[in-house]
């Protein structure tokens, strides 16, 4: 019992100190991007410009570190219990953003605090995740992670009608979709490192399947900033991310959740305070707007 609990508060420390590094470096990216010139947009050419961006540059590094750090997470602990910690990014980019705007909380953010707060440990203490034996059949993989994957490419080529408009919020759905199966495939490639090595690791295609996963989810982000103040990008981008996360924990990867209808009824409800505190959070005043005007592409240089 002694040795649950603390690989417990082990993940736990891991996953908070993900979320803080990836809600700074979101905050630090999207200040940089929302100044990118528009042709870039769903272009690999916008992250070979916002390479020349130090701010950028720094968010990035924040986002990789908490990247790590999650990895190293989901390696001790089950997806559906990292998933919701990791959601709490959105309270880091607000305290960020808060420090930046002088804005005060208030009601809405209080109320979004609590939410999310309280939705993460209702699920946790209500659902109790445990790690269990993966699924071996093939399709049932390929069943959910297409899935997932058939809906962002749907809602990216519908964000390409309507760029301006809902299409941040779409790309940011789209990229938290990818990034959450993006978490399933690190821990199964944790496990076959762990089993068999780098010679296990590197001829298996989950690794990769992590990079070009990480590639493109930073394209649509970056669009997604690029186009729209962070309030409107950001709270979609968090809750996909989750959902997925826990998706593909349960449909494949083992992870078990209490059944029982009390079990569920508090899971599905915490599941939706914390849907309902990242949309709260990420509408807050204190998120950047963004600036009206756009720069030039010869601006980027300057920063």
């Amino acid at each position: 019992m002694i040795e649950v609990r603390s690989v417990s508060v082990l993940v736990l420390l891991l996953a908070v100190s993900a979320a803080c590094c990836v809600g700074f470096g979101f905050v630090l990216q999207q200040d940089a991007a929302q100044k990118a010139p528009l042709g870039d947009f769903l272009s690999f050419r916008l992250l070979l410009d916002l390479m020349r961006v130090p701010r950028w540059l720094g968010g990035i590094a924040l986002m990789v570190a908490g990247m790590v750090l999650g990895a190293i997470a989901l390696g001790k602990g089950e997806i559906s219990l990292v998933e919701p910690l990791l959601a709490t990014n959105l309270l880091f980019a607000l305290a960020l953003s808060r420090h930046r705007t002088r804005q005060s909380l208030g009601r809405q953010g209080w109320a979004g605090l609590a939410l999310l707060a309280g939705g993460v440990t209702a699920f946790i203490v209500a659902g109790e995740p445990r790690g269990g034996s993966a699924v071996a059949d093939p399709l049932r993989h390929w069943l959910i992670i297409g899935a997932m994957l058939g809906t962002a490419m749907v809602l990216t080529t519908y964000a390409k009608r309507s760029r301006l408009s809902w299409g941040p919020v779409l790309l940011a759905t789209a990229a938290g979709l990818l990034y959450g199966v993006q978490d399933a495939l690190t821990r199964v490639s944790g496990t076959l490192f762990s089993e068999g090595g780098f010679t296990e690791l590197f001829t298996s295609w989950q690794p990769y399947g992590v990079l070009a996963l990480g590639v493109t989810g930073l394209v649509l982000v970056q669009s997604a900033f690029e186009t729209a103040p962070l309030r409107m990008s950001l709270p979609a981008l968090t809750a996909a991310q989750p959902l997925a996360g826990i998706l593909c924990g349960v449909g494949f990867l083992g992870d078990r959740l209490h059944t029982g209808t009390g079990a569920l009824a508090w899971e599905a409800a915490g599941l939706a305070a914390i849907v309902t505190g990242i949309v709260l959070l990420g509408l807050h005043p204190a998120m950047p707007c963004g600036t009206s005007d756009r720069e030039p592409a010869r601006d980027l240089q300057r920063r």
